[in-house]
């Protein structure tokens, strides 16, 4: 009974698809309109990330927008983001509204990929803007694919027929781009403008991160840690359940840093409930769906693993430990890496439970780890030297007045 209903499932998806098709290749035969902007984060999550700063330089810079940029979302998170961000038009992805105005508008602005099998208007202008600089292998560069229904080779191909359909890829370092046209193998225009969502992070005055602290964690006189793992390929324990544990005991965490420390932990959003936090809810916040830019901005320390975090937070130039408790594992085994991880992260490393105590001992006692100064000056200039605080600005030029304007 039960895979006859999964046939029947799939089957309805498959009729439902192809009729999106025919709708598709209908309307792109349409003229654009001519300031229509469709704008979409991770499939249509949430409005934040790359997107969402553009979004907001483009209506700042040109108020006429505001009539006719959209974001996309998905239809479940419409309510919730349309009480959220009411001043923004949203439309609900896949659905007819969406489709016309997808087909027409004139500039597509893009984090993630679109499905293959939809496409656009050929007077479209696509403006993919990624979303992190890669540590771990992408697209075409992972060796072996182990995703159901799929083998390596799709996999690989699925990317660079996306990759194709870009016209523009936003690329935040030389690093990131010399990957991005072997991982996508993308053959159009960058542009190396460094990361419009790192923007905030050149340009928040003292006194607006004092506010934010004060909007998310209360009123609090000491330090803030952010603890952001990476994503890990093995969490899941079956479809739909997930778990995630602690490396480390919440009550040790506390006897090793500063008196009045508030802990952030900013999970996947997936595993945001298996967390336990019990009897320690005054001190840990744990802030699956905040921006996570604004948790950059209000942290004094950042603990993490694997996870991109490491390369936007290194903006601010604040120091950062690495517990990546599972690293033989990870490195040769879920992912592989791009550089000598072990070298070039700009904090300590440590690998188990002790020495991450020692190493939060140091930091209580003078805030920084001295030690990886130089390491530290050198991560920057390799990963962060493309910003400014002017990336979004330098996009919406290109969408205003085209490739030049770039400065």
């Amino acid at each position: 009974m039960a895979n006859g209903l999964q046939r029947i499932i799939r089957s309805l998806k498959l009729v439902a698809r192809y009729g999106l098709i025919v709708m598709n290749d209908g309307l792109i035969c349409l003229p654009i309109k001519q300031r229509q902007v469709v704008f979409e984060s991770f499939n249509g999550k949430d409005v934040n990330d790359n997107p969402a700063a553009i979004y907001r330089e483009l209506v700042a810079t040109a108020p006429e927008y505001r009539t006719t940029a959209y974001f996309s979302v998905k239809p479940r998170e419409f309510a919730a983001l349309h009480k959220k961000y009411p001043q923004i038009q949203l439309v609900k992805r896949f659905t007819p509204r969406w489709m016309w105005l997808m087909a027409r508008a004139e500039f597509w602005v893009l984090n993630s990929r679109l499905p293959n099998w939809w496409h656009q208007n050929r007077r479209t202008t696509v403006i993919q803007t990624w979303h992190g600089t890669p540590l771990k292998k992408l697209g075409a560069d992972i060796e072996h694919v182990a995703i159901p229904g799929t083998t390596t080779a799709a996999y690989h191909q699925e990317f660079k027929t996306a990759a194709s359909r870009w016209q523009y890829l936003i690329a935040p370092n030389q690093y990131s781009q010399t990957i991005f046209k072997s991982a996508f193998g993308f053959h159009h225009q960058f542009l190396s403008v460094g990361y419009p969502r790192n923007d905030r992070l050149y340009t928040t005055l003292p006194a607006e991160i004092t506010d934010l602290k004060q909007q998310l964690l209360g009123s609090t006189k000491g330090p803030v840690v952010t603890y952001a793992p990476t994503w890990r390929d093995d969490m899941a324990v079956r479809p739909g359940v997930y778990q995630f544990d602690l490396p480390f005991d919440l009550a040790e965490f506390f006897q090793h840093v500063p008196a009045n420390t508030q802990l952030i932990i900013r999970p996947h959003y997936l595993v945001k409930d298996a967390i336990d936090i019990h009897g320690f809810e005054e001190r840990v916040h744990v802030l699956a769906e905040t921006d996570i830019t604004d948790l950059y901005l209000i942290s004094d320390l950042l603990i993490t693993d694997y996870s991109s975090v490491m390369f936007d937070f290194a903006n601010l130039q604040r120091p950062q430990l690495f517990f990546a408790y599972d690293l033989a594992h990870y490195r040769d085994q879920l992912r592989g890496f791009y550089f000598d991880y072990e070298q070039e992260i700009p904090g300590p490393l440590v690998t188990t439970a002790s020495a991450f105590y020692a190493q939060l001992d140091r930091w209580r006692q003078d805030g920084a780890f001295h030690d990886y100064q130089a390491r530290q000056a050198a991560f920057y200039e390799k990963f962060c030297s493309w910003e400014n605080g002017t990336a979004s600005r330098q996009v919406v030029q290109v969408m205003l007045h085209g490739k030049d304007e770039i400065k």
